[in-house]
């Protein structure tokens, strides 16, 4: 039986995706989500033939007990459809100074991945442990797992954006720099923006933002990326599920001289403990929650509130950088596709570049649909789902071919 498919592993810091797809024809035979880890009601939803699956399968689930079900109650119930698999492709976020590019999967490569946790710790860990599963569970493949880095988009930074203004030998010597995440979601939904407004990608100028319990905005102009929210680690920019985003760094020593807290508490508040998490009070960091609450709770809006304001100010940011033609802004990710209340408030806050919402188009287009939300003869607004899963199959394909 020929062998044309790819296997994808897609963890993020709270989900697991996975798929089993054509990266040619792009068609899907096997694809679902493990969402809410580490809090209530994990939950999995699954398709295959064309039957939508889903179930709740516990309290606080671990990346380790996402894996275990996928592979032990779905994978093995489908194994004539992963005879024909070719390769694994794995969703790797930080690849640092030495992984540019999509890689065959070996010890070296396994080491800089392990090297770069210190620099995205919620993802690079994860990662591994997708690849790890992937070596366990289907030796026979060992030698064919690809990682494709999120890293990868933003190596055509200038130097103006991925520099930080510190001595210049940190950059030089450790490789203290700009290094941003999601690159892998902002290029595939930059690519489509690309084709819906027949606008040639090499000469494409649209601001993406990519919002879901990690987020993150990238402005490409001409086809490139010109800079990114995140940083360093994915902790940089905007507020997130359990991440600050964006601090004043004497925070961090008024914490630890004044307050007294360890360097390791104070990190841990910042990346588990802080967003969404930490502006509810602890209550949660589903930002559904705060989007059904929105108009009774307080806490809500207040989460919700900040949430905007901070991408707001990027956005506007990031049009200064586009020399005064900006194709569209581009919303994705599970908050960037389903929320409406978020994308009323941004839109409304940019009204000074004449940005206008469509209040229907807004509310119809969520739950995978696709399209424009602006109104009539006014910058377009378009949601685009991201498909990180084709992008790294296609990237996987190419290193086997």
């Amino acid at each position: 039986m020929l062998k044309n498919l790819i296997l994808v592993l897609n963890c993020g810091s709270s989900s697991v995706k996975f798929a089993v797809l054509n990266p040619i024809n792009k068609k899907k035979y096997l694809f679902g989500l493990v969402e809410r880890l580490y809090i209530s009601r994990s939950m999995i939803t699954w398709n295959t033939k064309e039957i939508r699956n889903q179930l709740v399968i516990g309290d606080n689930l671990s990346h380790e007990k996402a894996f275990h079900f996928i592979i032990n109650k779905i994978f093995n119930c489908e194994k004539s459809l992963f005879s024909r698999i070719l390769a694994v492709g794995h969703r790797v976020v930080h690849g640092g100074m030495s992984l540019k590019e999509s890689v065959i999967i070996n010890d070296f490569v396994i080491q800089e991945i392990k090297k770069n946790i210190i620099f995205s710790p919620l993802h690079n860990p994860i990662n591994l442990l997708g690849i790890e599963a992937s070596l366990k569970y289907f030796p026979h493949l060992s030698k064919k797992n690809v990682a494709v880095l999120d890293t990868a988009f933003y190596h055509t930074l200038p130097e103006s954006s991925y520099l930080y203004a510190i001595p210049y030998n940190l950059y030089s010597k450790y490789g203290i720099r700009r290094y941003g995440a999601h690159g892998i979601s902002h290029f595939y939904v930059s690519q489509q923006a690309s084709n819906i407004l027949n606008i040639q990608f090499q000469g494409l100028n649209v601001i993406s933002c990519h919002l879901g319990s990690g987020s993150s905005v990238t402005v490409i102009k001409n086809g490139k990326c010109m800079d990114t929210s995140m940083g360093l680690t994915p902790l940089e920019g905007l507020v997130m599920g359990t991440r600050s985003g964006d601090i004043d760094p004497a925070i961090i020593f008024f914490m630890n001289k004044e307050i007294g807290m360890s360097l390791i508490d104070i990190e841990d508040i910042l990346i588990n403990q802080s967003g969404i998490l930490g502006l509810t009070d602890g209550i949660t960091s589903d930002f559904r929650y705060i989007e059904n609450n929105y108009d009774t709770d307080t806490i809500s809006q207040r989460a919700v509130n900040i949430f905007c304001h901070r991408l707001a100010k990027y956005i506007s940011a990031y049009t200064s950088l586009l020399d005064g033609r900006l194709d569209a802004i581009i919303f994705t990710g599970g908050i960037g596709e389903n929320s409406t209340l978020v994308r009323e408030i941004i839109i409304s806050r940019l009204s000074i570049f004449g940005m206008k919402i469509n209040n229907e188009l807004n509310r119809s287009t969520r739950f995978g649909k696709s399209g424009f939300i602006n109104k009539r003869n006014t910058i377009p607004i378009l949601v685009i789902p991201t498909n990180e899963e084709l992008i790294i199959a296609q990237e996987t394909i190419k290193l086997f071919n």
